[in-house]
């Protein structure tokens, strides 16, 4: 087929055909990439609104049992009761820093008769990895603590736990455990407790502001979808010499294309290899 003739075949496309679902499929993991950095500003922006900001009362940021918004993680609230050390629940699989251990959750009981969940820290694993070594009594008598919000978790398939342990902080769950109302929205994580016990876990640390590697990694992927169109243009351009060969004008194109290819300095390695060659 002289001339482009030969792109308008069904071979060609189909090969166009495959490109657009290849960019199709790059440009959406793109914006999936971008999906996933918008997600974490949104997390870094609560982190710099809330982390720092003034405790309100826990009965002010949360009205209802069951009341939460996304807006308010790690927002600081403070409220006085008693911890129910009785009901104390150990989550399991909770790695810090890579290192495997719990998390315990301690119920403070309200003055109004309801039941918050506070999340005291962290701990590591003790002679076996089924239990801690030891976990630190919570102070008795009443106490006030000043906790962030965090929403509860779902539970996991396939992960459970049993006694005083539980495999998520499904506040749902949790409450199926109390005898009494209990918060479900939201749970605390500790950053304080008066009075401060001689012992306790490991604190939850301000979280790192890093929004990963998201943005190049969708400016690759709307990269490799250009790239496909590049590529079938190169390959449409390949055989249309392949096609042409015997077309005058070709030739020409074909024989400044050697020229302009031989008039380039050639490296070390092709010296080598000619010389070798002519051995």
């Amino acid at each position: 087929m002289i001339g482009w003739k030969f792109a308008f075949t069904r071979r060609w496309a189909g090969y166009l055909a495959l490109t657009i679902l290849f960019a199709a499929v790059c440009s959406g993991l793109g914006l999936w990439q971008l999906a996933r950095r918008s997600d974490a500003l949104s997390e870094m922006d609560k982190v710099e609104t809330n982390y720092a900001a003034d405790p309100v009362p826990l009965a002010e940021a949360l009205p209802g049992l069951d009341a939460f918004s996304a807006s308010q993680k790690w927002l600081p609230v403070v409220m006085t009761g008693t911890y129910l050390t009785d009901d104390e629940l150990i989550v399991r699989n909770r790695p810090l820093n890579i290192n495997p251990g719990f998390e315990v959750l301690t119920p403070l009981l309200l003055a109004d008769g309801s039941v918050f969940i506070v999340n005291r820290g962290w701990l590591p694993t003790g002679q076996t990895p089924d239990a801690p070594a030891s976990v630190p009594t919570a102070p008795s008598g009443v106490v006030t603590v000043i906790a962030r919000l965090k929403a509860g978790e779902p539970s996991l398939a396939g992960r459970s736990a049993t006694g005083d342990q539980i495999a998520t902080i499904n506040l749902d769950e949790v409450s199926t455990r109390m005898d009494l109302p209990t918060y479900t929205g939201a749970y605390g994580l500790m950053a304080s407790e008066e009075p401060t016990p001689d012992e306790r876990p490991v604190a939850v640390t301000r979280p790192v502001k890093d929004e990963g590697p998201h943005l190049s990694y969708a400016f690759q992927w709307f990269v490799f979808a250009l790239m496909g169109f590049v590529g079938l243009g190169w390959a449409i351009r390949q055989e249309y010499r392949a096609v042409n060969f015997d077309d005058p004008d070709e030739r020409v194109r074909a024989a400044e294309r050697v020229r302009r290819q031989a008039a380039k300095p050639r490296s070390d390695s092709e010296i080598e290899d000619e010389l070798i060659d002519g051995r």
